[in-house]
């Protein structure tokens, strides 16, 4: 006979509706560093360091969406015991390009850094459109 143990991830997921603005991405960097700092007490520790990295990914894939999602983005947070996810659901279709850094690039190094900072990331089609980036950051 064998046993099946199951291992209960503990998470605290928040979920929140940003419209097309630019302003959109320094709303989403101040809830990103509310909800990490308090989910301290609930999970295991988000040091300060993650909490400036998942801000940091926040921005940049916020403000990605707003530029260029051709509508308005949704931005979801989890964390677990071990991990922080970021999910940034936008309405266009197209993925992201990552574009090769330059010493005189002014811009297009967002995702690059997302890229260097999490764990893991990957963008996926939406249901019903559009689509999702996301990062992990171990923790």
């Amino acid at each position: 006979m064998r046993t099946h143990r199951r291992t209960h991830r503990r998470s605290v997921r928040v979920e929140y509706l940003l419209p097309e603005e630019a302003s959109s991405a320094g709303k989403a960097r101040r809830l990103t560093t509310v909800f990490l700092a308090r989910s301290r007490h609930r999970m295991a520790k988000v040091d300060a360091r993650h909490i400036d990295d998942a801000t940091l990914i926040v921005s940049e894939l916020v403000t990605n969406a707003t530029r260029h999602g051709r509508s308005a983005c949704r931005l979801r947070l989890q964390v677990s015991d071990d991990r922080v996810t970021v999910e940034v659901y936008d309405g266009n279709p197209n993925r992201p390009r990552v574009r090769p850094l330059t010493a005189d690039g002014e811009s297009g190094r967002g995702l690059a850094m997302v890229r260097g900072l999490a764990d893991r990331f990957d963008v996926t089609p939406a249901h019903g459109g559009g689509k999702r980036v996301r990062a992990i950051l171990a923790i």
